[in-house]
């Protein structure tokens, strides 16, 4: 059985722009023997200033401040302060503002009617390395990646879906009546899209963002 003294504490940065939320963050801390709070900023900047300094574990991170808001701060803090994990709390359930925060680098996005349990859970999480995300965002995310994935044309979803399938160029045109050369333009349109380099990534991804049915 672990003693008090085994317990990991998780080294954690507060910054919010509103000293009576920091302040109730902090509180909500302290009784938890698990985290340490070494630190609070104000601001965006001032947050990237302390991390490089302190390195902490985990920033949790208001997501909208005066200056630079937090997913700018997300990105500064995670290049000046790599082993750092970065978890955005706050009001807003905006679509596009939580995969800006995901695609910034942040472990996760909290709101911050989350309880107690909820939060500290989620920043023991973040440390270990896990993505914490409030249970009721989960949704908002997966329409926003969707939203955000590239527009394949229909036919070079065919193309692609008979690729799964094992087609080779070859088959793939006589399946569809076209050319071999234009089942190619497809395909390489398809990859500079998706970011990729061949077929099997193609599929792969296509997939992954729900552009295959």
């Amino acid at each position: 059985m672990k003693g008090v003294e085994d317990v990991v504490t998780v080294r954690v940065l507060l910054a919010d722009d509103h000293p009576v939320v920091r302040e109730g963050l902090c509180a909500m801390w302290q009784s938890d023997p698990g985290t340490d709070v070494i630190g609070q900023a104000g601001s965006g900047e001032e947050a990237v200033t302390l991390a490089t300094r302190l390195t902490p574990d985990v920033v949790l991170l208001d997501l909208r401040m005066g200056g630079m808001d937090g997913v700018a701060a997300t990105g500064h803090i995670l290049r000046q302060s790599p082993r750092s994990k970065v978890v955005i709390v706050t009001t807003y359930e905006d679509d596009s503002d939580i995969l800006r925060a995901v695609e910034a680098g942040a472990a996760g996005y909290l709101l911050k009617g989350s309880s107690r349990a909820e939060l500290i859970d989620a920043v023991h999480g973040a440390a270990r390395g896990a993505t914490v995300l409030t249970p009721s965002l989960a949704p908002k995310l997966f329409r926003a990646r969707a939203v955000d994935a590239p527009l394949l044309s229909g036919r070079e979803c065919e193309v692609l879906r008979l690729v799964s399938h094992g087609l080779t160029n070859a088959d793939i045109g006589r399946e569809l009546f076209i050319g071999e050369a234009t089942v190619n333009t497809h395909l390489l349109r398809a990859f500079k899209k998706l970011e990729v380099s061949d077929r099997t990534a193609a599929v792969i991804t296509a997939l992954e963002r729900g552009l295959l049915s």
